[in-house]
């Protein structure tokens, strides 16, 4: 089992730049892809990001591309989310997940594919 916490949320202003942290305890994520999903108010849980076991690949959903970056760090069993630039629209509970892959570039977008959930962290952007 892997049980995954994010940590870094907070009520920020437009424009503004936050880092989101997932810590991995239980087992060592080394050969899981990790990926950040959120869900906004009223709104259903969408990808955000996705990075593969050995970092070589990384995808991002089209609303973020550019703004925010995907990192880990095995050492430290965690993976990171750099969000800059931050919208109002970028308000939501931020998840963070694990995949087991069978690929070192393997990774995926879809929330069924996922093997571990965090409990999430809120950002909220205020305009």
């Amino acid at each position: 089992q892997v049980q995954l916490v994010e940590s870094g949320g907070g009520l920020v202003q437009a424009g503004d730049s936050l880092r989101l942290s997932c810590a991995a305890s239980g087992r060592t994520v080394t050969g899981y892809a990790m990926a950040w999903f959120r869900q906004a108010p009223g709104k259903e849980r969408e990808f955000v990001s996705a990075i593969s076991p050995n970092g070589g690949r990384t995808s991002y959903a089209d609303s973020v591309k550019g703004r925010f970056t995907i990192s880990r760090d095995d050492a430290k069993n965690s993976a990171y989310l750099q969000m800059n630039s931050l919208k109002p629209e970028d308000t939501a509970v931020y998840y963070c997940a694990a995949q087991i892959s069978a690929s070192p570039y393997g990774l995926r977008r879809d929330q069924k594919g996922m093997d571990y959930w965090g409990k999430g962290t809120l950002v909220t952007v205020s305009a």
